[in-house]
C-alpha cells in the first residue's frame, strides 16, 4: 500500500531538485512500425531456369561413382537417394545402344517422366565392358546429358543391388512446384 505524499515532503523534494536539468537522451520511440524490407533483385546470370545451362562435355569430369546435385537440394534426400530409399517409378535401360540412339531415349524417358509425374528414375548405362575401348562411353554422356537437364535435381550411381556403377538413380524436380513458381 502506498500513501499519498506529504505536503512537506513535496516541497523538501522540490527544493532539493531545483537545479536538475533533464537528461538529453536519444531513445528509440517505444513502437514504431517499420518499412517493409526492400527484396533483393537475384541477378540476371543466376536464374537458373531461364536460360539453358551451357557446359561442355569435356568440362565434365566422369568417376567411377557418379554423383550430382543442383544448389538447394537437401542433404536429407540426397543421402536417401544414394541410399537407394527412394522408390523408382520408371526405368530405362541404354545398355549396347549408340551415344545418339542414347541420347534421343534419355530425352524421350525423361520427357515421360514429366508427363507421369515421377519423382525418382533409374538409368541403366552399363560399365562399359562391351565397347570397342572397354571405357563406359554411355556412362559419361549420361553424366554430362543429366546435368543439361532444368528438371534433373541430382543424380547418382545405383547401390550395388540395383547395378552399381553401371546405373545411376534419378531425382527429378517435381512438377507441381515448378509450376507454382512460374505463374507467382
Amino acid at each position: 500500500m502506498s500513501r499519498p505524499p506529504d505536503p512537506d515532503e513535496r516541497q523538501l523534494f522540490r527544493a532539493e531538485v531545483e537545479d536538475a536539468a533533464p537528461l538529453d537522451l536519444e531513445l528509440p520511440e517505444p513502437w514504431r512500425r517499420r518499412p517493409a524490407p526492400y527484396p533483393i533483385e537475384q541477378p540476371k546470370h543466376l536464374a537458373e531456369d531461364d536460360q539453358p545451362l551451357s557446359l561442355a562435355e569435356t568440362e565434365v569430369e566422369t568417376h567411377e561413382f557418379l554423383f550430382y546435385a543442383k544448389p538447394g537440394v537437401q542433404q536429407r534426400v540426397l543421402h536417401d537417394l544414394q541410399r537407394g530409399a527412394i522408390p523408382r517409378e520408371l526405368e530405362l535401360d541404354l545398355h549396347g545402344l549408340t551415344a545418339t540412339f542414347a541420347e534421343q531415349l534419355c530425352d524421350e524417358f525423361l520427357a515421360a517422366c514429366a508427363r507421369r509425374r515421377v519423382r525418382c528414375a533409374q538409368i541403366i548405362h552399363g560399365k562399359g565392358y562391351g565397347s570397342q575401348e572397354r571405357q563406359p562411353i554411355l556412362k559419361r554422356k549420361v553424366n554430362y546429358w543429366l546435368r543439361l537437364r532444368p528438371e534433373v535435381l541430382a543424380f547418382c550411381s545405383a547401390t550395388r543391388r540395383d547395378g552399381g556403377t553401371g546405373a545411376v538413380y534419378v531425382l527429378l524436380r517435381n512438377p507441381d512446384k515448378s509450376h507454382r513458381s512460374r505463374q507467382r
